[in-house]
């Protein structure tokens, strides 16, 4: 199943085509700031039953050098099968569009970074004949954007910078930056980072420091995260109360109710058991029927 940050890393090149060039002198490469990009469809399926499908594809037309594709691939970890599927995709769009096709991998860690920049060869050694040179974008090219002000001038390559670094030292300072940045960001620019920045983060530690800061300083955005922050505050408060009234009352309450409750994230269901508790005759019949 693809991962919530698996999208991120790739998606968010389909929300700022533009990031390409940005990030390309992170790479050692020189991309000109394109003058127009289009995201083309990602299905690369021939008539063969296998299907192969790359992540994000854009297509991008720049003034020195004329129009060029870029296959963006997001990589959780090794995977050896993937090389030659790489290949495919870069062989078979130049073949579709008839246009150079470049392939950027973007990581989260430093081995699977390491790896996917390996140039890899369909021929023997004496005759390489098709040599795939993936550029890789990861914690060990990205930059680690603390500065407040580095961040305000580019909100995309920030919250890129903390998907490629979610699992490093510097994650955090990298996050209190990029909350505070977007104080001031309207909210049809700041929503569509907060969310990729959630999703890139996964389930890392990481993650619990991202929801809080959006908690405290973009509680204004009506966003799905902020919207299930806001209901964990109420599930949270809901729990206490319940587990309250239910030991103010002289009710044993045992361990598998108290985790019922605690593990219990509507707050309309607590609700329902909080006014059941005021005249239950155990702390158990608050679930009965349930």
């Amino acid at each position: 199943m693809v991962s919530p940050s698996h999208e991120a890393m790739h998606r968010i090149f389909q929300h700022d085509p533009g990031l390409f060039s940005r990030v390309s002198r992170f790479l050692g490469v020189d991309i000109p700031r394109p003058i127009g990009a289009t995201a083309l469809p990602t299905d690369l399926t021939e008539a063969s039953p296998v299907e192969r499908r790359v992540d994000t594809l854009l297509r991008f037309e720049t003034a020195e050098e004329g129009p060029f594709l870029l296959a963006v691939e997001a990589q959780g970890k090794k995977d050896l099968d993937k090389p030659a599927s790489w290949a495919y995709y870069v062989s078979y769009l130049w073949t579709k569009y008839r246009l150079p096709a470049a392939l950027l991998v973007v990581c989260q860690d430093y081995a699977t970074a390491k790896w996917a920049q390996q140039a890899v060869s369909s021929g023997p050694p004496q005759l390489p004949t098709l040599t795939l040179r993936p550029v890789v974008a990861g914690p060990h090219n990205m930059p680690v954007i603390t500065d407040l002000e580095e961040a305000r001038a580019d909100l995309v390559l920030a919250s890129l910078a903390a998907i490629t670094h979610a699992a490093e030292p510097a994650i955090n300072e990298i996050l209190k930056t990029l909350s505070t940045a977007l104080r001031d960001a309207p909210e049809d620019v700041a929503d569509p980072i907060i969310e990729f920045t959630a999703q890139g983060l996964g389930n890392r530690p990481a993650s619990r420091l991202w929801r809080n800061l959006v908690a405290v300083d973009l509680s204004f955005y009506k966003s799905y995260i902020s919207e299930e922050i806001r209901d964990e505050g109420r599930a949270q408060a809901g729990a206490e109360a319940l587990l309250i009234v239910l030991e103010q009352r002289g009710l044993a309450v045992s361990d598998d109710v108290r985790g019922r409750v605690t593990a219990c994230g509507d707050p309309e269901i607590l609700r329902h058991w909080l006014a059941r508790a005021v005249t239950a005759p155990t702390a158990e019949a608050v679930f009965e029927g349930e």
